[in-house]
């Protein structure tokens, strides 16, 4: 069978164990009791890590991590080294680093890549893994992240996040009361309320003119814009010509049911075959 040569040894899996890393940040601050005491089950050795390689958007994500790397000098110019960096913060702190670089004003950042399906927005992205930024930021030393987002297969977004010191101290009070609970091998049941996520402030603007899959489909819009609009306001209206008390309508082409929960949906009639 092939194999990847992806994914953590036993050994970086054992390693896990010992401290708090990045993707711990994350679910550390997203408020979900139950994966946080899977968590604490996990580093207190109650249970076993799951096996992630046979979930496809992880592998994915591992596996495009070179190609977002070198998307991201060939987009920007900028060099990114030292990736695979292990760095640390207290002595129950780690991150391994997806490689180091510098914001497009030239000052040194980390930097984070990643893969997420075509349909998540980029600033909901970025409130996903704050936590794992400023965790990763504060093992490495570093007042910047540059995340590098591969959204789908036609997307690419790049944003940078400046370390806040609030959101900092909050994360550190979280982890910090996260790993108490597990040397004394007590649930997490009291940690504190999660800190407000921080919104982000700026956006970057970027010419797509050069995108040929932007081309296709913005033609696509202009020519469909007026003929969609259309359409949205004549099944309003059909569903509207609908009395409470009809199941099916038909007519002109189309037929309108109604199914139990009085939803209407709107189909084309099929012409039947003439009987030879």
């Amino acid at each position: 069978m092939r194999t990847l040569n992806i994914g953590l040894s036993p050994e970086a899996i054992a390693k896990r164990r010992t401290c708090i890393g990045g993707s711990d940040a994350n679910i550390i601050l997203n408020g979900d009791p139950a994966a946080l005491n899977d968590l604490w089950q996990i580093k207190t050795g109650r249970k076993v890590p799951e096996d992630l390689n046979g979930v496809l958007p992880v592998v994915l994500g591992q596996w495009t991590e070179e190609l977002n790397r070198y998307w991201y000098e060939k987009q920007t110019g900028r060099p990114i080294v030292n990736d695979g960096l292990v760095v640390v913060g207290h002595e129950w702190q780690a991150a391994t680093l997806d490689g180091e670089t510098t914001t497009a004003a030239g000052k040194e950042a980390i930097f984070e890549a990643k893969h997420v399906n075509a349909f998540s927005k980029i600033e909901d992205v970025v409130q996903r893994y704050m936590p794992q930024l400023h965790h990763n930021m504060f093992c490495a030393g570093r007042k910047f992240a540059i995340l590098s987002v591969f959204v789908g297969t036609f997307t690419w977004e790049c944003y940078e996040v400046a370390l806040d010191e609030r959101y900092l101290a909050a994360l550190l009070e979280h982890e910090s009361a996260f790993w108490d609970a597990v040397k004394a091998d007590h649930p997490p049941a009291d940690l504190p309320a999660p800190p407000v996520l921080i919104l982000p402030s700026k956006y970057r603007t970027i010419d797509m003119a050069g995108n040929n899959a932007w081309a296709s489909l913005a033609a696509d819009w202009l020519t469909n814009k007026a003929q969609a609009k259309t359409f949205e306001n004549a099944v309003k209206d059909i569903k509207a010509l609908v009395e409470p008390d009809v199941g099916t309508a038909t007519g002109h082409g189309i037929q309108a049911k109604r199914a139990k929960n009085g939803a209407i949906t709107i189909s084309e009639l099929k012409e039947k075959a003439n009987a030879a």
